[in-house]
């Protein structure tokens, strides 16, 4: 079977990879009374803060390899996930208070009440996301 499988694809194969779980936990960052709550908890863990633009392809790219940074280690990460096109305000507000300027997708990393690290475009993708466990 090795040999057709080869030729004409493993589908059991195929399934296996497009159903590989994430192990990111999102939380949607939908108001900004949690930034509050996102200040609060830095200050006995790290937070990231995901900005996401639907309709930007690079946005979208990052997004997914982001995502295959985590593995099961990470699961228990706190990771909320923002929608500047639907918050933008949010967005605003988050610039604001940590100090950072906007781009798009960018990542911050809270800790102690402050943004420690923050990246934007491809280099999201280069985060040691065990630094901040």
């Amino acid at each position: 079977m090795g040999l057709f499988n080869t030729i004409f694809g493993d589908k059991d194969n195929e399934k296996s990879k497009s159903q590989k779980t994430s192990f990111v936990n999102w939380i949607p960052l939908t108001s900004l009374e949690q930034l509050e709550t996102i200040k609060e908890t830095s200050k006995n863990e790290a937070v990231f803060i995901f900005k996401h633009s639907t309709r930007c392809g690079i946005s979208s790219m990052v997004i997914k390899r982001f995502e295959a940074l985590f593995t099961e280690d990470h699961q228990h990460l706190k990771v909320y996930y923002l929608d500047l096109l639907n918050y933008r305000d949010i967005s605003d507000e988050v610039g604001y208070t940590f100090q950072v300027m906007h781009q798009s997708p960018q990542l911050l990393i809270i800790k102690n009440g402050v943004s420690v690290f923050n990246a934007s475009h491809y280099d999201v993708t280069q985060v040691n996301l065990t630094t901040f466990m």
